[in-house]
């Protein structure tokens, strides 16, 4: 069975409950997977309602009624749980006393805190000094705390399962990979791709429900691109191996079919490291840090240092930024870059140097002078250098970007790919030799393509996307030479064609799939809703686990629909008017702006919701919307009420005035999440789509308003400066 997956080693993932009434639950572990987190949360948040109770010892009938239903609720769901781990520890022999000890704490746990909140037995047990929930409370704390680590155990141990069960089918894979690669005959061949079939589905199976349930999305997007090579290598595999046995003395078709086999091992063992966490044969990390994440990371070591005078890392800022200056010479060097984005970027390195410079000999200063007027410079050289590394950031982005767009325009018709199939059933050598270098060309071209796409991607799933593109190209663009070759050798052998069609098929297909990395590159530099809806991730439900319920889609009728979707029409216009004050900030990173954004993102989810469409699929889906929803909300009138601080008091008024119209709606998205909804969900969710636009109207007065205060702040700083360089000329 499917278990719940859980990794070791203290981290921010770790569960937590609240400190209240000296209550406090940190399993020391960190939570990698949705599906445990949605295992424990129910449960730490019962405890927690449970043992943060007032402490006064008389108690209405409702209130000890209540105590009680929890108490009863815990141990039932600690129960069901229990059941789930002896099945596991039935099913592994090698873990099984491990998890047993595990259970029977928890269900000792469980009966411990139902005794304690029964309230049929409490006149009772107090008559004989017996403890109580109202009596001790300290008993319950400490039951809560066995309950939850032992749970945690059983969790961690079932996921030692789940990892053993990907290794186990792994070694499966590899072993009958080993087997085909030595067989001699078609007989043999195809009995043995047929158990090799069996066991790839049952490796994709075991791992695509593993990739689903990471929480680490670079880690998922690790295990999509492993994944995916093994994928698309299974068919290679069958034309290749195919390919040789029909041509056993042919060096070129044993080249092509070992680079198969070679990739499909490194694949797989690239899904190990993920599982287990560990790097195979001290392999190191290829892929050093882009140029945009070199960027954010220095704005944001310059803003620590603007905080704080005395933290010393000033000499740290130069070298940082000359390993981001390094690597724009990729731009600069290519012989792609056109002359004008060429001079562009060299003039923008040359000036976030020397600003950065200027900022460092203003900071040296502001620590011995310490007026006002040295701190108002200092916030100037930060903006001039966040400025400066913006607009180079959007001058390589719109290099790559060019470039690619033109590379893939260019190469569509794939001219090259059909000249070589030609070459091959012609048994043409010398035209052979000519195409080969042509799609050799192509290769380098699209490989640097994606070096430099890498560099602007934005985010650490687009880059590893990037280099799971490069090296496709790579390895691909060698297979389908290797393949032609073969062709060429043997133009009548109809597998041999087969083979290359395949391999031509891999490559144009690359090639569908950078266009639409493009999209998401793009989308995400200009901070539209490309990114994935990272927010609105459920976890898939485990097969056969009985403590993890499937979620049932609720569906409105007809009239509900249509009224929902009208709702909807409008909250997608607000949407658009929001993203529009969005792209006036120049500073994307703007917490603000940040805040605004991911509002956006949600509400245009929403309204793909109200159309049948997107990823809210369920009322679970909607609950869970609502509250980061409103969440979203109230970080944003954090971040505001922040920045408000800079602001003249007429001004600071007119913004405080406008937060505290979106602050009440948020607090009642909030309540309407702590109702049951569950059975009646439509009933209220044109309610809530209304409110939700009501908050986004105030959202997007709120972003045009602070645009227009922070240019406001921006000219008088500017003022200021001038200014006071005027009185120094005096002077």
């Amino acid at each position: 069975m499917a278990a719940s997956p859980v990794s070791g080693g203290g981290g921010a993932g770790a569960v937590h409950s609240c400190n209240t009434s000296g209550f406090a639950f940190d399993s020391g572990l960190e939570i990698r997977t949705r599906s445990v987190e949605q295992t424990l949360l129910p449960l730490v948040s019962q405890i927690t309602t449970l043992i943060n109770h007032k402490d006064n010892t008389k108690k209405s009938d409702k209130t000890l009624q209540a105590i009680q239903r929890v108490g009863q609720a815990v141990n039932l769901a600690v129960g069901r749980f229990v059941k789930v781990g002896e099945a596991i520890a039935n099913e592994n022999w090698d873990l099984k006393e491990e998890i047993n000890i595990a259970c029977i704490e928890a269900k000792q746990a469980g009966e411990t805190i139902a005794a304690l909140t029964d309230v049929a037995r409490w006149n009772h047990l107090e008559s004989d000094g017996q403890s109580t929930i109202l009596t001790d409370k300290t008993g319950v704390v400490q039951a809560a705390r066995l309950l939850l680590s032992s749970v945690t155990k059983v969790l961690l141990l079932a996921d030692r399962v789940v990892i053993k069960q990907i290794v186990t089918s792994r070694n499966k894979v590899l072993a009958t990979m080993e087997r085909l690669e030595k067989v001699n005959s078609f007989q043999e061949f195809v009995q043995i791709f047929s158990q090799f079939g069996n066991e790839m589905v049952e490796f994709a199976h075991l791992t695509g429900d593993r990739q689903n349930d990471l929480k680490d999305e670079k880690k998922k997007a690790r295990m999509a691109v492993a994944r995916a090579v093994l994928e698309k290598g299974t068919m290679m595999l069958l034309t290749a191996s195919k390919t040789c046995l029909r041509h056993p003395s042919c060096d070129s078709a044993h080249k092509n079919k070992d680079g198969v086999f070679d990739r499909m091992r490194v694949a797989l063992d690239k899904v190990i490291e993920i599982v287990t966490e560990c790097k195979q044969n001290g392999e190191t990390d290829r892929s050093s840090i882009s140029i945009f994440t070199g960027i954010k990371e220095l704005k944001l070591n310059i803003e620590a240092l603007r905080e704080n005078l005395y933290f010393e890392s000033k000499e740290n800022l130069s070298a940082a930024l000359e390993v981001i200056l390094e690597r724009v010479e990729d731009f600069t060097d290519s012989a792609y870059t056109s002359h004008e984005h060429r001079e562009r970027i060299l003039e923008l390195s040359t000036q976030a140097r020397t600003e950065l410079q200027q900022f460092v000999s203003v900071w040296i200063q502001a620590q011995s002078r310490k007026t006002r007027s040295a701190v108002e410079e200092l916030e100037l050289t930060v903006l001039k250098v966040s400025h400066g590394l913006n607009e180079l950031r959007k001058e390589l982005h719109h290099t790559a970007m060019q470039l690619a767009a033109d590379l893939l325009k260019f190469h569509a018709d794939h001219v090259v790919l059909k000249a070589l199939k030609l070459t091959g059933v012609e048994g043409n050598l010398e035209a052979l030799a000519e195409y080969a270098c042509k799609l050799s060309e192509q290769k380098e071209q699209l490989v640097e393509m994606c070096q430099l796409l890498r560099h602007v991607s934005g985010t650490e799933p687009l880059e590893i996307t990037c280099i799971h593109a490069e090296e496709t190209f790579q390895v691909t663009g060698q297979q389908i030479i290797s393949a032609a070759e073969t062709l060429t050798l043997h133009p009548s052998s109809k597998i041999a064609k087969e083979n290359l069609d395949v391999f031509c098929e891999a490559w144009e297909s690359q090639i569908s799939d950078m266009a639409a990395l493009l999209r998401e590159i793009s989308d995400v530099f200009e901070g539209r809703r490309g990114e994935k809806y990272d927010h609105l991730s459920l976890p898939k439900p485990m097969k056969n686990n009985t403590n993890l319920k499937s979620l049932k889609p609720d569906k409105p009728d007809s009239e509900e629909q249509a009224k929902i979707a009208k709702l909807g029409l409008k909250l997608a216009l607000l949407t658009s008017d929001a993203d529009c004050e969005l792209e006036k900030w120049e500073d994307q990173e703007n917490e603000i702006v940040r805040h605004g954004r991911s509002m956006s993102r949600m509400a245009y989810s929403l309204y793909l919701f109200t159309r049948g469409e997107g990823p809210l699929k369920t009322s679970q889906d909607f609950i869970h919307f609502l509250e980061v929803f409103a969440a979203e909300g109230l970080k944003l009138t954090s971040n505001v009420q922040s920045f408000s601080k800079q602001l003249k008091d007429d001004d600071k008024l007119t913004l405080l005035l406008e937060i505290n119209k979106l602050i009440p709606l948020c607090h009642q998205l909030q309540t309407v999440t702590k109702t049951s909804l569950q059975n009646q969900v439509f009933l209220k969710v044109d309610k809530c789509i209304t409110k939700i636009r009501s908050m986004m109207a105030l959202v997007v007065q709120l972003l045009s308003l602070c645009y227009k205060l922070l240019k406001k702040v921006e000219n008088n700083k500017w003022v200021s400066a001038a200014n006071k360089d005027t009185m120094d000329g005096k002077t």
